[in-house]
């Protein structure tokens, strides 16, 4: 029995007293943890839902974001997590392609679903405990029994193209990716884990997520991240371990008032996704005494986590985000596919239980996604002789805006839609709060105009707000190669001469 209630199932009948989650003023025990996924799975039993059938939130984090993650595995059915930032056009794409029959959303983003027959929204009351919707009527189904080749999620990508693809997680890929977190990390029932970054993202529900709640530990759960609530929270519950995206480590060091909180119960702190700076690294030392910074590496097609720096190596190996976990292989191919050897740049290739099988209703995208059984992540870097890792390149055309992976084909294709536009190429910027971000170099068509103000306009009725250009440039041309290829890191250079080692 696979089924994720299972695992709560136990605890709460050895431990039922035991905080499983605290989430604003909820302490939520492990006994009342089981009786909020089963009423939720009772509900969405009334509402149709069955083996196999696709329940989406387009929800904030709340404790009502996992009872019904939890009930869709306890009735068989597959979660869909959809990033709440995301337009309408966008949610309804992600909905309609992976056939959810229903679509939770909090009350506050009732826009994202607006006219969908199949939403159900869940408010303030709601979110801090299921029940208030799902109510107690009718007896709890019975947990399905599932198998580790068993679909548990679909998470959606922005990939480096212009529609998201749905990445498939099987049992499998979750459970081997909670057993090499709990090894990597030494992870106990006694642990309690800062939960602040947005639960769609494998970042917060993944790294390492509810592998605490696996081991009889707890979560507290933020809804929104502020760093004055982070830190608070980290004194208040004796928080152990925390995943910060970079631009959350950013504005805490920041915080004029970082000093004045006891954090000293902090043992780790996961961030990377990028190359981070020494300075970085001691400048959070020096904050969280008894903490270390994890850089790490990882995808949302491996149920994130490939890598992880290990203790005392974090400036011997300065810019390395770790070596590969326990059930995890990294190998560094060419072009062709052949394997290099250490010190030699490539693309980053995995193989590993946790890995994806491939993209939902995609065979073709999936068959192009792997050398056999390794996985092609379109990241490049290299390995050293001791098997570290380093990243020199991007995803290709991708900018990673304050943790987000934007595709820069998605806003051309809107951009393009304007009827002035004859070309456009985004890139990404560097950005001092968010690491980068998007911008539009557009040429237009003779005797056409455009600003700033009317692309925003234009481009807030398509996508999401972080993934609006924030600079516009016109040009007469776009630089290309001789086979006609727009030369993006040439605009990216000429952009950032000072960057361009940075944003490649």
């Amino acid at each position: 029995m696979v089924n994720l209630s299972a695992f709560i199932r136990f605890h709460a009948l050895r431990t039922p007293d035991r905080l499983a989650l605290v989430y604003g003023d909820q302490r939520i025990s492990y006994a009342d943890f089981l009786d909020r996924i089963g009423r939720m799975a009772a509900f969405l039993h009334r509402r149709g839902v069955r083996e196999g059938d696709v329940v989406a939130v387009v929800m904030k984090n709340s404790a009502a974001f996992l009872e019904i993650a939890f009930a869709a595995s306890h009735l068989g059915a597959v979660f869909l997590p959809i990033n709440y930032r995301l337009a309408a056009p966008e949610v309804s794409f992600i909905t309609g392609n992976a056939g959810a029959v229903l679509v939770f959303a909090d009350t506050e983003l009732a826009a994202a679903v607006e006219g969908d027959p199949r939403a159900v929204l869940v408010d303030a009351a709601a979110q801090a405990d299921g029940r208030a919707l799902a109510g107690s009527e009718g007896p709890v189904p019975p947990m399905r029994v599932r198998g580790s080749q068993d679909l548990f999620r679909l998470m959606y990508t922005s990939g480096t193209t212009d529609h998201p693809k749905g990445v498939m997680h099987s049992y499998e890929n979750f459970y081997w990716k909670c057993m090499d977190h709990v090894t990597a990390l030494g992870l106990t029932a006694e642990d309690r884990l800062l939960a602040v970054g947005p639960l769609y993202h494998v970042g917060a529900f993944d790294l390492p997520g509810l592998a605490v709640l696996w081991l009889g530990g707890t979560i507290c759960l933020l809804r929104d991240f502020d760093p004055d609530t982070a830190l608070a929270a980290i004194e208040r519950e004796q928080l152990t371990g925390a995943w910060f995206a970079p631009v959350m480590v950013g504005r805490i060091l920041s915080h004029p008032e970082r000093g004045r909180y006891d954090v000293s119960s902090l043992k780790w702190a996961i961030g990377g996704g990028e190359r981070t700076p020494e300075q970085r690294i001691r400048d959070f030392t020096g904050l969280f005494a008894n903490a270390r910074y994890i850089d790490g590496y990882g995808l949302t097609e491996s149920c994130s986590g490939d890598t992880l720096m290990e203790a005392g190596r974090e400036i011997e190996k300065i810019g390395s985000t770790g070596r590969a976990l326990a059930h995890v292989e990294i190998d560094i191919r060419d072009d062709a596919g052949t394997s290099l050897p250490a010190g030699d740049i490539g693309e980053i290739c995995l193989r590993g239980p946790k890995v994806t099988k491939g993209y939902w209703k995609d065979p073709e995208k999936t068959a192009r996604s792997f050398y056999g059984d390794w996985f092609r992540t379109g990241d490049v870097g290299y390995l050293d002789a001791d098997g570290f890792l380093f990243l020199t390149d991007r995803k290709k055309d991708m900018i990673i805006s304050g943790g987000e992976n934007i595709a820069s084909s998605e806003i051309e294709r809107v951009v393009f839609l304007l009827p002035q536009v004859v070309e456009v190429a985004v890139i990404a910027v560097p950005d001092e709060r968010w690491g980068e971000v998007p911008a539009a170099v557009v040429v237009l068509k003779e005797g056409e105009s455009l600003d700033a103000e009317t692309l925003e306009q234009h481009c807030r009725r398509h996508l999401a707000g972080f993934k609006i250009p924030k600079r516009l440039l016109l040009r007469e041309a776009l630089p290309r190669n001789p086979s006609g290829k727009v030369l993006k890191r040439v605009l990216r250079d000429e952009l950032a001469p000072a960057h361009s080692e940075d944003t490649p």
